[in-house]
């Protein structure tokens, strides 16, 4: 497994990698989607070696209720603004004063509240598989909770949720964490939210994702943001596309 160490965030127990060099920049936290993991999300997409061999500190960790971190089953276990305070614990526990930021997909929500909740620890933020449908909201939440409480897949009809269901499985997850961390309360991100992140943004999305929405219309909502398309790739197969690991790593690196 990919996860090496573990620390305390208030009182749950988070998995985490670090791994690279890099002293002469900022590391780079990376953050994951829902009922992914650093391994699912970072490691096998060849995130983290392409980030260390391009000479970043590379910290990724698994959020609560997913991969090897603390499984929680109440709703006020979970949420956006929540998770985002044990990527700043993770910062603090490491005595990292500002790293970049990747998040993708959930993990992009995440990472957005993390630059508005401490924009002192964020140099540059890149949101990954999420773009207007961040200040749109998700919908059918409800029937995703269901699919994953669901006592098999086959009882699943609900073509959106049975893939849920399936992911949630592959990646061996825990069903009835996944189902509460879903149902939590969903802080909303408004476009005045957005349009106050001061930190450097880089969206990028699928040309094909029907989940995230449009980057460049959530670019137009974030002053100096830039957009990026990721040709031909849908939701699940943007996250390791090539094109969008050099977009994200000029990015990192440029003015």
């Amino acid at each position: 497994m990919t996860v090496v160490d573990h620390f305390d965030s208030d009182g749950v127990d988070i998995a985490f990698l670090d791994t690279g060099g890099g002293k002469d920049r900022p590391p780079v936290l990376l953050i994951h989607g829902f009922a992914s993991n650093v391994q699912t999300n970072w490691t096998n997409t060849g995130w983290v070696e392409f980030l260390a061999k391009a000479g970043y500190r590379v910290i990724a960790f698994d959020n609560r209720g997913h991969g090897q971190s603390q499984k929680l089953y109440e709703l006020n276990d979970y949420g956006a603004p929540l998770m985002a305070e044990d990527g700043r614990r993770l910062l603090d526990h490491l005595g990292i004063g500002q790293a970049h930021v990747i998040g993708y997909s959930m993990g992009a929500r995440i990472a957005a509240f993390l630059a508005l909740a401490h924009p002192k620890r964020v140099a540059r933020l890149v949101f990954g598989g999420l773009g207007v449908n961040m200040v749109r909201g998700m919908a059918g939440t409800g029937p995703i909770a269901r699919a994953l409480e669901a006592e098999t897949i086959e009882d699943v009809s609900n073509p959106t949720a049975r893939t849920f269901r399936a992911f949630a499985e592959q990646t061996k997850s825990d069903l009835k964490a996944l189902a509460a961390c879903i149902r939590s309360a969903r802080a909303p991100i408004t476009a005045e939210m957005v349009g106050a992140i001061g930190v450097p943004v880089f969206i990028a999305v699928g040309e094909d994702d029907v989940i995230g929405g449009s980057a460049e219309e959530l670019a137009k909502l974030i002053p100096g943001a830039r957009a990026y398309t990721i040709p031909g790739r849908d939701h699940n197969r943007a996250v390791g596309d090539r094109t969008f690991k050099a977009e994200a790593l000029a990015f990192l690196g440029g003015p």
